[in-house]
């Protein structure tokens, strides 16, 4: 199974970081993809991702509008970024986007 892991931050911390999470958890469900997101919000980080969570993962999501948080933890991965309102406004597209991304990684 496929397995993505990533981060929601936006320059508030307040809604579209809990929006683009709610749709990256919703749409990588539908697609059968294992997913845990990071919220890196006005409340501090919430559902902290551990190492061994990136290091298993195929593919890491940034939908963020600023700096990540603790952002070497990732150094080792491939990273799709895209901005929060992007994730809101078509989380399913995001979703199919990142998993071409880990198709065409494994197909090389």
């Amino acid at each position: 199974m496929t397995k993505f892991v990533g981060v929601t931050a936006c320059i508030a911390g307040l809604a579209h970081t809990y929006m683009a999470k709610t749709n990256l958890e919703k749409y990588a469900k539908k697609e059968g993809i294992d997913v845990k997101i990071e919220a890196q919000g006005s409340m501090g980080v919430e559902n902290k991702l551990s190492q061994d969570e990136i290091d298993e993962a195929d593919l890491v999501i940034f939908a963020v509008d600023t700096n990540v948080t603790e952002r070497d933890r990732f150094s080792e991965k491939q990273i799709f970024e895209v901005g929060t309102n992007q994730v809101i406004k078509d989380g399913e597209k995001v979703i199919k986007d990142a998993s071409k991304m880990v198709e065409n990684e494994k197909g090389n």
